[in-house]
């Protein structure tokens, strides 16, 4: 994989598998055999300075692993993760925003004391003063005030719970954020405000985002490239406005239609038969042919390639 000198990320051929076996005494006796899932396979892209790249795929595709494995909570089975240089040299900080604002915050802490913990353990600040300064500034920058850091984590909404995510993401000063479904868990006022937050600090501190989400409608709010994820596998990339112009992949095309639209409500969508195959067991050739309408003889045996068409953008399928 060659580096490219505009990529802050540079994924190639990903793969994560996952050992899901029952245990030793179980398989003795009743003769089974180990299992694996395959979570992720043969990922490839790349993330540019400044931009943000969306994964979207329905619940079990493999996206939340993708942005696991970038930020390093679990190794790659193999494959290549390569963040660019940062401003001091070193490889890009990379700081993890998750779904849930509650589960992921200690909620025997004081806020203060959430967002102060990475200033302390990195040395970022050196005095106590000093870093009550920065947590009263992080607050701020994410529309909260000062005197909210001597609340608890329940003391707040869902919303102001990941705007304290958020600031606690930003305390170690990072280049590069995975934000993980951040929106997912929030009512659709409360997702617009995090979004232009968002947005306004990507602008504001030269953030780099590699966002997760199941929700193409936010996603395009956010996005400069967007990567369709199912069973592991990226079906199609593309710029944002392309993909929504002109979606290739049936798959892609099926998440469109589930997008509600105000002008045209009654509008006709294609019926999908099926259901998600098992990711344990996945259907061989292109695993989305036990749900296409234009699956034929060749997509049952024969996986395409993710492939780059005229436009700049990649599509895996035979019919694109």
């Amino acid at each position: 994989m060659t580096a490219d000198p505009s990529a802050a990320l540079e994924v190639n051929r990903l793969d994560r598998s996952f050992d899901v076996s029952p245990p030793f005494l179980n398989r003795l006796i009743y003769r089974q055999k180990r299992k694996s899932l395959h979570a992720v396979n043969d990922v490839t892209f790349s993330v540019p300075r400044g931009g943000c790249l969306s994964l979207v795929g329905e619940s079990g595709c493999g996206k939340s692993t993708v942005a696991r494995l970038v930020t390093g909570i679990y190794p790659p089975s193999s494959g290549e993760i390569r963040f660019a240089p940062g401003k001091s040299g070193a490889p890009l900080s990379a700081q993890m925003i998750f779904q849930d604002p509650y589960a992921s915050l200690n909620p025997r802490w004081r806020v203060k004391n959430i967002i102060a913990e990475p200033l302390r353990e990195l040395k970022l600040r050196e005095t106590p003063a000093e870093v009550e300064s920065r947590v009263a500034e992080l607050l701020e920058i994410v529309g909260l005030n000062a005197a909210d850091g001597d609340k608890f984590p329940h003391e707040f909404s869902g919303g102001q719970r990941q705007r304290i995510s958020i600031a606690r993401a930003l305390a170690s000063e990072p280049e590069f954020l995975v934000c993980d479904e951040p929106t997912s868990a929030l009512d659709v006022s409360v997702q617009a405000q995090i979004l232009n937050l968002m947005r306004r600090l990507q602008d504001e501190l030269g953030l780099t985002y590699l966002f997760i989400s199941h929700d193409l409608s936010v996603v395009r709010h956010m996005s400069d490239r967007i990567a369709v994820m199912y069973l592991g596998r990226i079906v199609e990339e593309a710029d944002t406005e392309t993909l929504f112009a002109d979606p290739k992949h049936p798959y892609t095309r099926l998440l469109l239609q589930t997008i509600p639209n105000i002008e045209h409500p009654q509008r006709d969508r294609e019926v999908t038969a099926g259901e998600v195959p098992s990711p344990l067991a996945p259907p061989p050739g292109c695993a989305f042919h036990t749900r296409c309408q234009l699956a034929t003889e060749r997509c049952k045996s024969d996986r395409p390639e993710l492939l780059a068409k005229a436009d700049g953008a990649r599509v895996a399928c035979h019919f694109a």
